[in-house]
């Protein structure tokens, strides 16, 4: 974009010398397998286990070591973003992500496997504010909701065909190959980009202040860690492996958020947070994350428990859900560039509410295809509220602060997705010990599966009330506008 261009045209997507298309193409491809690349490894957890003949901790690396990468080097994306331009971001975060993959795809043993599977988590941490940055940076507010609902979809049905594929691709051809189809794919983003993507940020090189990147990293780091290993031990926030890094890493963050109120450059500016529609957004994203991950971790414990379901058949009771959800993504973006957040939101929240309530009632005796349902409306309920909160919030931003608040949405999604899943799990288990402890035949699978159901009728109905929360959020939102002048 040349400097008459910048002058003449606010938004890229308004001057008829630029061809969009190709700049969303290449991020949208990167975008693709970079979050498919996250679910892909799901399924063949237990392949690996036998493979490299190691414990099911230590294979959970594979994915507690993901999510921690992401909320360590997601804070720092918004210093990049304005160090680099968009075509050396784009490229050097596909060239990560590419060198991440393949040590995975030819790794000899599981502590390569692991290198290759962090440096694929530094590529996808950094990528995924990039693309939110450029979208906010390419279209005017009137047309983001559509664009953004295109990105809904591709991080709604990349993260649900990864199960799926990954068991088919495991199941023939061999866990390698989850690694090696997808390389392809990530150097032709990278030529698709090198050749079309042009720069739509501007360079400003701010001061980098050390000592926040270090309080920010050991403060969203410790969180992840803590929460993760909360969530997967025994003992659950009562182990030292728990409550030491979730304390430590509070105690970072507060430092962490302090300081950045002191700099004049602030690696995370938290002054997003004085316009009331994008704090409002990330109230609702929390909660929706956390909605969904109760749903994605709790509905197949239950599948496979007390409705005795196998793995694949738990599956694919989730998939048409997902699915759905993503491919509704780009028409509530479209619904919401036309009628605003409100019309869509308050319906919305009602159906979520609702169908955390039916959940909150499952028992033994639930067919499948209540299930299936309760899943579909909650999938579609997220695709409704999700997209238009966050892009709503974004909308009133005024331009310097887009990356601050992509940097921050995006990191926020590890930690509230290592939070929703420990606290859901640890809540579930707390309630299933406390019945088999005073049951009198606390062995038999009977009343360990009615102790489950107990679990899961509990978590539900908190999620309930969460989403009853939402609802009333619903009611005070409105379409923002950017406001430059605050």
């Amino acid at each position: 974009m040349t400097e008459n261009q910048s002058k003449k045209y606010e938004f890229l997507a308004d001057d008829p010398n630029v061809k969009v298309m190709p700049i969303m193409i290449s991020l949208i491809i990167g975008a693709f397998f970079a979050i498919l690349n996250e679910t892909l490894l799901n399924i063949a957890l237990t392949t690996l286990m036998d493979q490299f003949s190691i414990t099911y901790t230590t294979v959970q690396w594979m994915a507690t070591g993901f999510m921690l990468v992401m909320g360590i080097v997601t804070p720092v994306s918004a210093v990049l973003l304005q160090w680099f331009s968009t075509r050396q971001l784009f490229l050097g975060t596909m060239t990560i992500f590419t060198i991440g993959t393949s040590i995975c795809a030819i790794a000899p043993s599981f502590s390569i496997l692991l290198v290759g599977r962090l440096i694929q988590a530094i590529g996808t941490g950094l990528l995924i504010p990039i693309i939110f940055n450029v979208f906010l940076l390419v279209f005017p507010p009137e047309r983001r909701g559509k664009v953004m609902g295109l990105v809904g979809l591709v991080f709604m049905f990349a993260p649900a065909i990864g199960p799926t594929l990954s068991g088919v691709i495991v199941e023939h051809l061999g866990w390698r190959y989850l690694f090696i189809t997808v390389i392809p794919f990530a150097v032709f983003s990278f030529f698709f980009a090198y050749r079309y993507l042009v720069n739509v940020s501007e360079v400003t090189k701010p001061k980098v202040d050390m000592v926040s990147l270090i309080f920010s990293t050991i403060g969203f780091g410790g969180i992840v860690y803590g929460f993760s290993s909360a969530g997967h031990g025994e003992l659950g926030f009562l182990t030292p492996n728990a409550y030491i890094p979730i304390i430590v890493g509070i105690v970072a963050i507060i430092i962490f958020a302090i300081r950045q109120f002191k700099l004049d450059e602030p690696i995370m500016d938290l002054k997003v947070f004085k316009y009331p529609m994008y704090t409002h957004a990330v109230i609702m994203f929390l909660i929706i994350i956390m909605a969904m991950f109760a749903s994605e971790i709790i509905l197949p414990l239950f599948m496979q428990g007390p409705l005795a379901l196998s793995p694949s058949t738990a599956g694919l009771v989730l998939l048409p859900g997902s699915i759905l959800s993503g491919l509704m993504s780009p028409v509530m973006g479209s619904l919401f560039d036309k009628f605003g957040p409100k019309v869509m939101m308050i319906p919305a929240t009602i159906v979520l509410s609702s169908t955390m309530f039916i959940m909150s009632r499952l028992d033994m005796e639930t067919p499948v295809w209540l299930v299936v349902v309760s899943y579909l409306l909650l999938m579609l309920s997220v695709s409704a509220i999700m997209m238009p909160a966050e892009t709503n919030g974004l909308n009133q931003l005024p331009k310097k602060l887009y990356p601050h608040g992509t940097a921050i949405m995006t990191t926020l999604q590890p930690v509230a997705g290592a939070i929703g899943v420990s606290v859901f799990v640890s809540i579930m288990s707390a309630r299933q010990n406390a019945i088999l402890d005073n049951a009198t035949t606390p062995n038999d699978p009977t009343t360990i599966n009615q102790a489950l159901v107990s679990g899961v009728e509990l978590v539900y109905f908190i999620a309930f009330g969460i989403a009853l929360v939402s609802f009333i959020l619903a009611l005070f939102v409105y379409r923002a506008k950017p406001l430059e002048n605050q």
